[in-house]
């Protein structure tokens, strides 16, 4: 979808994200780096992918998220042209058979 260069700094963000062990560590994590604005709408996002996965339609997922129809179209539009971040969360499986 989006090209984007890696950089050391963004390496060393992901690399720190997968070195957290728990729920507590990971939510303290993100409470320290993000602010609660970004968080929600980190969490609307992934809300909004798992119900666009389990088939659920937009006017649906509006009313259930209060998403914006644009949030739900550019969610909609990473999980079929992405990159599968959200596919190997919400699907793991699809991804270790591709």
């Amino acid at each position: 979808m989006n090209k984007r260069m890696i950089t050391k700094r963004s390496d060393e963000l992901y690399r720190a994200i997968l070195s957290l062990e728990t729920v507590e560590q990971c939510m303290s994590f993100f409470d320290d780096l993000c602010t609660i604005t970004e968080l929600q709408a980190m969490e609307q996002r992934f809300e909004v992918a798992s119900l666009l996965s389990q088939g659920m339609i937009y006017s649906d997922i509006l009313e259930r998220t209060g998403a914006s129809s644009a949030t739900i179209s550019r969610v909609n539009r990473c999980l079929r042209y992405g990159k599968g971040g959200y596919s190997s969360i919400l699907n793991p499986t699809s991804e270790t058979e591709e």
